[in-house]
């Protein structure tokens, strides 16, 4: 499992900040208005299992119109702490979000992560894929049973391949950001599932992270099955590569090969 790539301690606290001054006001809330005309909803469904997973369902000006996205986390993350700055830039793009947290996760961008909390445990990656599938469940139930995309970060992006290739037909398209393999995920490894991948699919890595064989080799494996894919130059872990508090360098090249795929994809309502 590759570790988040935070280039520096000050960017470390510029996520902290940012994160409490984004979602401050709506932390408790259950409704509340967002910025640019917007409205976060706070949510609860349950897993399979009995969890409650807790999300922010975010519409812009489109409302329920809009395509919309369902964002999962990376390890030790949450929705709030890892999508702060994303988050605003898709709503501003015309999309809605469903901003999810898992039960493997925790506080590591600077907001707590409610599932956790609420379990009052930390769970391995493979077993919040049922988190995952309740999200999806949850999404296509809203006004217009909208066809999402789905969007994963580090451990998150491993198990969106495999909901992708699980449930194509409920989707419009998967996006995988630095999607992780090998022995943490042995139990839901996602390289098993590439090739059973039935819907649009954008797998995204920074270049940091082709060093190692097997990142490569993913990669490939992606290639070989017409997946799109694309490696950030300057890029760090994750749908951090998005961020350029993380990246400390301009990110406009990878949010436009993200809003291209998002924009070729979207289904109208």
């Amino acid at each position: 499992m590759l570790s988040i790539n935070l280039k520096s301690a000050k960017a470390k606290v510029s996520v902290a900040v940012l994160a409490s001054v984004v979602w401050m006001a709506t932390a408790v809330a259950e409704d509340a208005p967002y910025q640019g005309g917007g409205h976060l909803t706070e949510v609860q469904f349950s897993a399979s299992d009995g969890v409650t997973v807790f999300a922010d369902h975010i519409t812009g000006k489109a409302g329920a119109k809009a395509p919309l996205i369902i964002l999962y986390h990376q390890a030790q993350g949450s929705a709030r702490g890892e999508y702060e700055t994303i988050v605003p830039r898709l709503i501003d793009e015309g999309y809605q979000l469903l901003a999810v947290d898992q039960r493997s996760g925790g506080d590591a961008f600077g907001a707590p992560n409610r599932t956790v909390d609420k379990i009052g445990s930390n769970a391995h990656y493979c077993e919040a894929y049922p988190d995952m599938i309740a999200a999806l469940d949850y999404a296509r139930g809203l006004e217009g049973e909208p066809k999402p995309f789905i969007w994963g970060s580090s451990y998150s992006a491993g198990l969106v391949i495999r909901l992708g290739a699980a449930r194509g037909n409920d989707l419009s398209g998967v996006l995988a950001f630095s999607p992780a393999a090998g022995e943490p995920m042995a139990a839901c490894d996602p390289n098993a599932h590439i090739k059973d991948l039935k819907v649009a699919t954008l797998a995204l890595r920074p270049g940091s992270e082709m060093e190692y064989e097997s990142v490569q080799a993913q990669l490939d494996l992606f290639k070989a099955h017409d997946r799109d894919t694309y490696v950030a130059p300057d890029g760090v872990h994750g749908s951090s590569m998005l961020v350029e508090e993380r990246t400390e360098v301009s990110t406009e090249a990878t949010w436009g090969i993200v809003l291209d795929f998002l924009s070729r994809h979207a289904q109208q309502k």
